[in-house]
């Protein structure tokens, strides 16, 4: 059985039924690349890839087919094959996509590597998801240092931190012919493997299946409506969650055009590309809108059909910048990597309603969401904060089944019977069913929508010679939403000045990731603990408060 290669937009614009949406995906004869390139119209525009001089080139499914055919011969002979775990280390471009879907082709697992990464992050990926081939780009050739993973280089050539044995993309590509078909692996195969971060112990590895696509689906078009005449933009790294599933695969799966930004992020940029491009359908972070906010002297006349944010609480003033500056409000939008978006404010006029100052908005069709109390599975009453929570029974979208090779961590997030899923995140219900988000309820931070688990940037100070221990927490900005700051007790002699601060910060950009530095270090004598040792991060940021 093959999959169904019909188009998948009923000609009225009513958005497919979560019952429609899984005939179509979690079928027999599921397969990742039949479905994201191969059923839509060849001479369709799938990608504009964008520079920072605003050129563009434009990919067609058709071109992404033969493309993708040929990458996935030379992943083949390189001893890929279904279900091994492909790493990319690689910016938005149109190597990644080609990349991506060669990946898919062969019923492999595509497992992405945030280009901020520092080496020791990308080597507990690689080792933790078993990568069997690694693509970077030239310029991040250098992060990867000792590791016995094959690396193939997107431009060789002028790579720098080339070493021997590597192995050029163009090159291994270009010596193959296309026509490779697209392997048909069932609804339940991987097709992504991510790793999100908690309070304690390393990432969690997230396997997602071919089937998720459905949910995928249904936000592109239900919640983002994303239609065919849009000019879409969603400016979020594909190396995320949030940048990965909608603004490649989603796209991809509705055979949407989609808009990648291949230049480093500035607000004038974004306003720019907005500008020339003619975007009329965007999806960022808030981190993002603020940012442009603040370049109030420069905003060009740009008017927009639809915008959306995710990955942090939405504020007032925001929305209310952008219906000034775009003649339309911000819709808050919020989901999980291990599920994708599932609370929303939809922007599909069959599902649209005025937007409620503060709520994150309504399940959508297909989950089953509420608030529970905060001692029991009972449902909370209406206006008190809970815990957020997916009855699994009620929702047919839901893909996500457990963490890689984690069944302690995946034990946590499910109820012993097995009905609710816990997100870790706190808020209230009001009469109608709307949800208001308050605050995670463990110690995970949201900076410009990236989630950062303190145990990852505490664990990299751990190894700093001069750290005895650590603890770092989550303080409000008015960009980022939040910034990180650590608490640091220092081993007895040194002591803890300004230069000791810069070199910590500077120690975790190279050991970690260049965008999860603490902004500001406090030296401390001692750290706030439990009585069985786990330290007490909220006292930390109740102290910061009244600073």
């Amino acid at each position: 059985m093959s999959a169904d290669t019909t188009e998948t937009t009923p000609p009225t614009g009513t958005p497919l039924s979560p019952d429609e949406l899984l005939a179509i995906y979690d079928v027999p004869g599921a397969s990742a690349a039949e479905f994201l390139c191969d059923r839509h119209d060849p001479d369709a525009v799938a990608f504009t890839v964008i520079d920072a001089d605003l050129s563009g080139r434009d990919i067609t499914y058709g071109e992404l087919k033969v493309g993708s055919e040929k990458v996935a011969a030379a992943l083949a002979a390189l001893g890929v094959g279904e279900g091994d775990r492909v790493a990319t280390l690689m910016a938005k471009s149109a190597d990644l996509v080609f990349t991506l879907m060669g990946i898919w082709r062969l019923g492999a697992v595509h497992m992405p590597l945030f280009t901020a990464f520092a080496w020791p992050a990308i080597e507990m990926r690689i080792t933790g998801g078993d990568a069997r081939v690694i693509v970077s780009d030239a310029d991040q050739r250098g992060k990867l240092e000792s590791t016995s993973v094959p690396v193939v280089v997107a431009g060789l050539a002028d790579c720098p931190g080339a070493r021997e044995g590597d192995l050029d993309l163009d090159t291994i590509v270009g010596d193959q012919e296309p026509g490779r078909g697209a392997a048909v692996t069932g609804p339940d195969a991987g097709m992504v493997m991510l790793f999100t971060s908690g309070t304690t112990g390393t990432p969690k590895g997230v396997v997602v299946p071919v089937r998720a696509l459905a949910a995928f689906h249904q936000y592109i078009e239900t919640g983002l409506d994303v239609r065919a005449d849009d000019v879409f933009w969603n400016g979020a790294d594909p190396g995320w969650a949030y940048g990965l599933y909608y603004g490649i695969l989603g796209p991809l799966a509705v055979g949407r055009r989609s808009l990648l930004l291949h230049a480093r992020y500035t607000p004038e940029l974004a306003f720019a590309v907005l500008q020339y491009y003619g975007v009329t359908n965007f999806a960022a972070a808030p981190t993002v809108y603020r940012t442009m906010r603040a370049k109030r002297d420069i905003a060009p006349d740009v008017r927009l059909r639809r915008a959306s944010a995710a990955g942090e609480p939405l504020t007032p003033e925001v929305i209310e910048w952008s219906i000034e500056q775009f003649g339309v409000e911000v819709r808050d939008q919020y989901g999980q990597t291990e599920h994708g978006m599932f609370i929303i404010n939809p922007w599909h006029d069959s599902l649209r309603e005025d937007v409620r100052p503060g709520s994150m908005g309504v399940p959508l069709p297909g989950w089953g969401c509420t608030v529970l109390a905060a001692d029991s599975d009972e449902t909370a009453p209406v206006g008190e904060l809970g815990r957020v929570a997916i009855d699994v029974p009620a929702s047919p979208l839901m893909w996500f089944t457990g963490y890689h090779d984690a069944p302690e961590k995946t034990a946590e997030r499910f109820s012993a019977d097995g009905r609710w899923y816990y997100t870790g995140d706190a808020a209230k219900l009001d009469a109608d069913g709307h949800f208001y988000f308050s605050s995670r309820d463990d110690d995970v931070i949201i900076m410009s929508g990236y989630r950062i688990g303190p145990f990852d940037v505490e664990s990299v100070l751990a190894k700093h010679p001069d750290v005895l221990e650590s603890a770092i927490i989550g303080v409000p900005d008015e960009l980022a939403g939040e910034v990180l700051e650590a608490y640091v007790v220092l081993r007895e002699g040194v002591e803890g000045d300004d230069d000791k601060a810069e070199e910590l910060q500077k120690w975790v950009k190279t050991e970690f990731a260049a965008h999860a530095f603490p902004r500001k270090v406090h030296f401390a004598r001692e750290l706030p603990k439990t009585p069985s040792g786990k330290i007490q991060r909220f006292l930390l940021r109740k102290e910061r408060g009244a600073r």
